[in-house]
């Protein structure tokens, strides 16, 4: 598929989500929102309302997870009946969760062919995005699950394709298109390609180029799925280059293995079905076709109009958050210490002794003399020192932004910009490191010059937020918390 193929969007304005959430908690019956902060859980039977499969169900609750967050409960129905999304929600959010659940779902594994196609930006996150594929398909003893990223010897990931292909592939550009060029991994039966972080990976150009190459060697006909929780406008049109979209869709809708004969012009009604249950209820309008199709899609739990022996799929679902001021954790608290750079660490030294904390993480520009996490380090001694972290064997850890995006490690509740980030997104990514999933958390940021001034009131006007200069003391119980583990936390 050459580049050129990839279909134009003209960008339009985009709609509030606002009706559909509406909908979606209607089709619940009784379900009623409990907020917490400005994350609301659904008061429900939680997961099970999503319709999925009794094996990834098992998993969910093996992991203590309850009741879906809003954006998972916004995008795994649709992501479910092989809708492409592109969605854009604050960091800590779970939406990591949804296309796992999404694509496992959805998966009929196949002997030799890699159907499910995952790609991000780090080694470390690729590492974590492939233990959760792992946690949730643990009763789903056919699936297998690979990883691939550079700094590790290649031929052992060519041994892996060719003698236990893997069903599920998650990697960082570079390596898989390697990978692809020698024909040691085979993409054309890929039926789900999924980026996150998708604005680092089609904002930067050499990995967009990468990603442009891998994408062409999958199938046309294939579920796309992107997710960040920072999304310029600009690279919103470019991730929608990537979708196919009718100019007249009909809608993904159910009813078992039959011919809906219809006028054109007149509306029939159809419902949706999941599992074989009744999902929600819609009306089609048949245009210039004298017959509508109903057909399954191979053990998928939804099933799609046909129309002129073409699948139509519809338009993609965006999920923005379009108020930034949202894309903040409402229970993470931000202050600011203003010193001179030779005080940097005295001052640090000073905070970790006052302050009560689970896990720190301490951000800075470059490597630092202490147990760290940087780019020039080996890959087996980085993916070690992010499992000592991870297994809270090591409380405090030092990183560059290599660690700040997508990395979810449950106990951090304190963060340390030791350097000022370089740009607002980068703060925002930051600072979710700790407050994730609608819990408490604390964000110290260092000011020791006017550039780092003139960032942090960009961060503050931004995402109208007033980040003030730490007091004296601070309130525990405003910044710690005891959590229940029971809420879907992977991003």
């Amino acid at each position: 598929m050459d580049e050129e193929q990839l279909l134009d969007y003209e960008e339009e304005q985009e709609e509030t989500q606002e009706q559909q959430s509406k909908n979606d908690a209607t089709t619940n019956g009784d379900a009623t929102k409990k907020i917490k902060g400005n994350y609301a859980s659904i008061h429900s039977s939680g997961f099970r309302d999503l319709m999925l499969r009794p094996e990834l169900l098992r998993a969910i609750i093996d992991c203590g997870f309850e009741h879906p967050s809003e954006v998972q409960h916004e995008c795994i129905p649709q992501a479910i009946l092989g809708m492409d999304i592109v969605c854009q929600a604050k960091s800590g959010m779970g939406k990591t969760a949804v296309f796992v659940l999404a694509t496992l779902q959805q998966l009929t594994p196949t002997d030799g062919t890699v159907s499910v196609l995952v790609m991000c930006h780090t080694r470390e996150l690729a590492f974590q995005i492939s233990k959760e594929y792992e946690r949730f398909s643990k009763y789903m003893p056919g699936v297998k699950v690979s990883v691939f990223f550079g700094g590790m010897p290649i031929k052992k990931d060519e041994e892996v394709l060719a003698k236990n292909t893997p069903h599920i592939v998650v990697g960082t550009p570079g390596r898989l298109l390697a990978l692809g060029r020698t024909g040691h991994l085979k993409l054309k039966g890929v039926k789900f390609f999924v980026l996150d972080e998708c604005d680092k990976m089609i904002g930067d150009a050499d990995m967009r180029h990468d990603v442009q190459e891998i994408f062409k060697m999958t199938p046309q006909e294939k579920q796309v799925m992107m997710f960040s929780a920072t999304l310029p406008r600009e690279l919103r049109v470019v991730c929608k280059k990537f979708m196919q979209e009718v100019s007249s869709p009909d809608i993904l809708c159910c009813a078992m293995n039959n011919w809906a004969m219809t006028t054109p012009g007149t509306t029939i009604k159809v419902d949706f079905i999941t599992g074989g249950c009744v999902w929600d209820c819609v009306s089609l309008e048949p245009s210039a076709c004298q017959s509508v199709r109903i057909a399954l899609s191979d053990e998928r739990s939804g099933v799609i109009v046909t129309r002129n022996r073409a699948i139509a799929r519809p338009k993609p679902m965006e999920v923005y958050v379009d108020d930034e001021a949202k894309l903040t954790l409402h229970g993470l608290q931000q202050y600011y210490v203003r010193l001179k750079e030779n005080e940097k660490n005295r001052k640090l030294l000073d905070l970790l002794d006052a302050l009560e904390f689970n896990q720190v993480v301490i951000f800075l520009r470059s490597n630092f003399p202490s147990i760290a996490i940087h780019r020039a380090m080996a890959q087996e001694e980085r993916l070690a020192r992010y499992q000592q972290f991870k297994d809270f064997q090591k409380r405090i850890l030092v990183a560059t932004n290599l660690f700040g995006r997508g990395m979810d490690i449950e106990r951090v509740n304190i963060v340390f910009n030791y350097d000022m980030p370089e740009d607002t997104d980068t703060y925002l990514h930051r600072v979710a490191r700790a407050g994730r999933f609608g819990t408490k958390g604390l964000a110290i940021t260092f000011v020791s010059d006017e550039t780092d001034a003139q960032t942090l009131n960009s961060v503050q006007d931004r995402f109208d937020v007033t980040i003030s200069e730490l007091p004296d003391q601070i309130d525990v119980g405003s910044y710690i918390e005891t959590r229940t583990g029971n809420n879907a936390t992977a991003e």
